[in-house]
């Protein structure tokens, strides 16, 4: 008999985040009756250190609260966890260290969604920490897609103050920021923008934004990927 399926959501990176990606996996299983959604355990703790800060060296690791999220997730009887945060994926190894429960990488689902559309190029708007990890990058490079990645300048003028924005509650402030960047990266030769950053598709839906073509939302991704092993799970 098949392990009960029940997803679990490390979040609070930061709390919109983790609320937004439940809503995307609501969508992605388009179900016809609730007993139909994905059953889930959400551990959405904002008080977990900055990430951005602490791969900056300005800041404690959120290390030993992620493990703290993971394990209490495992307690629970979680069958898969998903990180919902880009940049804590730089702790992806050490969480899956630390758990019985297979992790699954946002990298992974965002390649497997990018690839289908068929660029030959894309433009990341992510942390620092997640551009310097170069997760996305090596993943697109093997399907022959070049990455176009914000210059120092827009991610001090734009996407930091962006991002944070979003973090306080501004919203619509943060989205005007992150669409001037988004449009930056367009203008510089970009087929698709990929938003691995969890605050930049809620800010550029607040303020109704969108690209040319459709950008592809790392956590809609990865609730995808989600809905897809709940639905062979349910088969069997």
């Amino acid at each position: 008999m098949a392990e009960p399926f029940l997803l679990g959501v490390l979040g609070g990176m930061g709390p919109l985040a983790a609320v937004d990606f439940q809503y995307q996996l609501l969508r992605a299983v388009n179900s016809a009756s609730d007993q139909q959604q994905i059953p889930m355990a959400v551990w959405n703790v904002p008080q977990i250190p900055d990430r951005q800060q602490a791969l900056a060296g300005r800041g404690p690791s959120p290390l030993p609260q992620l493990i703290d999220g993971v394990e209490r997730l495992n307690r629970i009887g979680a069958s898969h966890i998903v990180i919902a945060c880009n940049t804590a994926h730089h702790w992806f190894e050490a969480l899956q260290a630390a758990s019985r429960a297979p992790l699954l990488h946002i990298a992974d689902a965002t390649t497997e969604a990018v690839a289908a559309l068929s660029p030959t190029s894309v433009g990341l708007i992510a942390t620092q920490g997640t551009l310097d990890a170069g997760w996305f990058q090596r993943r697109f490079a093997r399907h022959n897609i070049e990455t176009l990645l914000p210059t120092a300048a827009e991610m001090a003028s734009d996407f930091v103050p962006g991002c944070y924005a979003v973090k306080r509650g501004d919203v619509a402030a943060g989205g005007e920021q992150l669409a001037r960047l988004a449009q930056a990266l367009l203008d510089r030769g970009a087929e698709r923008l990929v938003l691995a950053c969890t605050e930049v598709p809620l800010a550029l839906r607040a303020i109704g934004w969108q690209p040319p073509r459709a950008a592809v939302d790392p956590a809609e991704a990865m609730a995808a990927v989600c809905a897809r092993l709940w639905q062979q799970q349910r088969s069997t």
